[in-house]
């Protein structure tokens, strides 16, 4: 049985940091292709940033420099560092996991659709 556990989340002023955690069990984690998407309430369900098997990464417009997605293979965890947090960035963060990680990210950021496998997400809200 996969499983995806978020962790990290909370609160920040505008400006701050947070590091979010994905842990991952019951899933092949360092041949599989892993994301980062993020949800307010009434909004559609957007990709962050995704990771493939080799450790290739992309990101939405939106965040690029300043999250950074990674991932430890040996712990099964999939990171996401948020920095220089802004208000905007206040959602519901969720981790993403499928198989066929190989170059998954080369062209796009796949689509919640591609995905098989999510977490329960956690919450990060920025105060400005």
């Amino acid at each position: 049985q996969v499983q995806l556990v978020e962790s990290g989340g909370g609160s920040v002023q505008a400006g701050g940091s947070l590091k979010l955690s994905c842990a991952a069990s019951g899933f092949p984690f360092s041949r599989g292709c892993m994301a980062w998407f993020r949800q307010s309430p009434g909004k559609e369900r957007e990709g962050v940033a995704g990771i493939d098997s080799d450790g290739r990464t992309r990101y939405a417009d939106s965040v690029k420099g300043r999250l950074t997605i990674s991932k430890d293979n040996a712990g099964n965890t999939l990171y996401l560092q948020m920095n220089s947090l802004k208000a905007e960035d206040t959602d519901i963060y969720t981790c993403a996991a499928r198989y066929a990680g190989s170059r998954c990210v080369r062209n796009r950021l796949p689509s919640e659709k591609e995905y098989n496998y999510w977490g329960q997400g956690t919450q990060v809200t920025v105060s400005s």
